[in-house]
């Protein structure tokens, strides 16, 4: 198992992530609400402006403040 270090010292399994999305667009907007209300979004921007949002298999949404470029570099040198 491999994990990426999403900022702060939070790590997510790379593994797990099927998507690393901006949070501009509406829908994604839509998406960390509902997560929100049920309970499944997970906050690791520390007070930060969230810069993008990472979708994994076990429907959590995870908030960074890490950008999405970032993010993909990050789990890319963990596929080296």
């Amino acid at each position: 198992m491999r994990f990426v270090n999403i900022g702060y010292g939070n790590l997510v399994s790379a593994d797990r992530i099927i998507a690393v999305v901006s949070n501009d667009s509406a829908p994604v907007k839509r998406i960390m609400s509902f997560a929100k209300e049920n309970g499944t979004l997970i906050d690791a921007t520390q007070g930060r402006k969230t810069h993008s949002v990472i979708i994994t298999d076990s429907n959590q949404i995870i908030t960074s403040y890490l950008t999405c470029e970032a993010i993909q570099n990050r789990v890319e040198d963990k596929n080296e």
